[in-house]
């Protein structure tokens, strides 16, 4: 298997990973009555095992001249996405399905992703937009359609 199926299967299960901790979080929302608390459990444990992994397997840290070059914003501006990200999930599962919640979500996740590779956003690699990724946004936008399809 070469390094990019790897990476595929990676990828594909933290996808798995994040489906599945909705679930079992919204589950915690609900039964808590309030997503909101659900969420500040879910990261503040995902903080203590972020922070044991380090420990347990990180060998090298950012020296201080590195730390000092990062800009201000980027201190705090993905976890504020991230907890929109988790709050709504833990909110919508229980009253969507994880299923369709999660396919909206996959949708804007790869909509804003093709869009900020095109214009490489985020210093992150430029990949334009083409034909072909259009036609996969089409069927996309199909598959999520079909997912949801009600009677």
């Amino acid at each position: 298997m070469n390094s990019l199926s790897l990476l595929a299967v990676a990828a594909t299960l933290a996808g798995a990973a994040i489906a599945t901790q909705s679930g079992l979080n919204s589950q915690l929302g609900v039964m808590l009555k309030n997503p909101l608390i659900a969420a500040v459990i879910a990261f503040t444990f995902s903080a203590l095992f972020a922070l044991a992994a380090l420990l347990v397997f990180n060998k090298n840290y950012p020296q201080l001249d590195d730390i000092k070059v990062i800009p201000a914003y980027l201190w705090f501006s993905g976890s504020i996405f991230s907890a929109f990200a988790v709050a709504m999930f833990f909110y919508l599962a229980p009253k969507m399905g994880v299923g369709s919640m999660m396919s909206y979500a996959l949708s804007g996740q790869i909509l804003v992703a093709i869009i900020s590779s095109h214009f490489g956003w985020f210093d992150l690699p430029q990949k334009p937009i083409t034909g072909l990724k259009l036609l996969g946004v089409a069927a996309l936008i199909g598959g999520i359609l079909l997912i949801n399809w009600q009677k």
